[in-house]
């Protein structure tokens, strides 16, 4: 298992009006900027459990979500109010 460093700046990923703990997932961006450079994402809820991907991959799901690729996994989900 790769090494998390200490110093991460972790993002929330929670609507701006949200409230209470979550759980919501965060993720923080490591050292470099180059398709290898380390992703780190993790749940609020168990913050010790750390899966690190890398910056290509990343960019590769994130256009993805953005292409709707990913829309079938809610269809019939309704959001909350």
């Amino acid at each position: 298992m790769a090494e998390v460093p200490p110093n991460l700046t972790w993002e929330r990923a929670a609507p701006p009006d949200a409230t209470g703990p979550g759980p919501w997932i965060e993720i923080a961006f490591g050292e470099g900027d180059d398709g290898d450079a380390p992703v780190y994402l993790r749940e609020t809820s168990a913050p010790d459990i750390v899966v690190t991907t890398n910056r290509r991959k990343w960019d590769a799901f994130v256009l993805g979500v953005q292409a709707g690729e990913f829309d079938h996994f809610v269809e019939g989900v309704e959001a909350e109010a």
